[in-house]
C-alpha cells in the first residue's frame, strides 16, 4: 500500500473518531472527503489530485449534505406549558393586585400567579384575562373587555 494511502487512511479513522466523540455534523464531512482521496490515492499517485478530489468532496458535502443532515437530526422542539398559555385566555381565581403581590389565574387548566401588564389596575375575581407573557412563573395578564367575554 502507497504511504499516501495510510495517511488517507489515518486521516479516515481520525476524522471519523473525532466525528464520534463530538457528534457536531462538523468533521463527517472531511472525513467523507478522506475517504475519496483514499480512493483517489489507488487511481493515480499525484498528491495534488488527491488534495483536490479531498476539497471537493469536503465542500460539496459540506454544503450540500449539511444542512438537510442538520435539519433531520436537531430534535424536534415541543412548545412548554408556558408556550402554549401565551395570547390564551383565563379566568382570575384570586383578584390581581400588583400592590399586594396576589392573583392567581387559571389559563387551559393550570394555574398560574398572575400580574398585570400596568400597575394600579385591580382585577377582580371571577373576570376574564388574557395572557401577554410569562416571566419566570409569573403570567402577566391584561382584562379583556366585557364586550368580548360575553361573546
Amino acid at each position: 500500500m502507497p504511504v499516501q494511502s495510510i495517511c488517507w487512511l489515518a486521516a479516515v479513522v481520525l476524522l471519523f473518531a473525532v466525528e464520534a466523540l463530538t457528534i457536531g455534523l462538523v468533521s463527517i464531512w472531511f472525513g467523507v472527503g478522506a475517504l475519496a482521496g483514499l480512493v483517489t490515492s489507488f487511481i493515480t499517485g499525484n498528491v495534488w489530485i488527491q488534495l483536490a478530489v479531498f476539497l471537493a468532496v469536503a465542500a460539496v458535502c459540506l454544503v450540500a449534505v449539511r444542512p438537510l443532515a442538520v435539519r433531520y437530526a436537531a430534535p424536534k422542539k415541543a412548545a412548554t406549558n408556558a408556550d402554549r398559555a401565551i395570547g390564551a385566555e383565563g379566568i382570575v381565581l384570586e383578584a390581581i393586585d400588583n400592590i399586594a403581590a396576589k392573583g392567581q389565574v387559571k389559563v387551559k387548566g393550570a394555574v398560574w400567579t398572575a400580574r398585570t401588564e400596568a400597575d394600579g389596575v385591580v382585577v377582580p375575581e371571577g373576570a376574564h384575562v388574557q395572557v401577554l407573557r410569562i416571566e419566570g412563573v409569573r403570567a402577566i395578564v391584561i382584562p379583556v373587555p366585557a364586550a368580548v367575554q360575553e361573546q
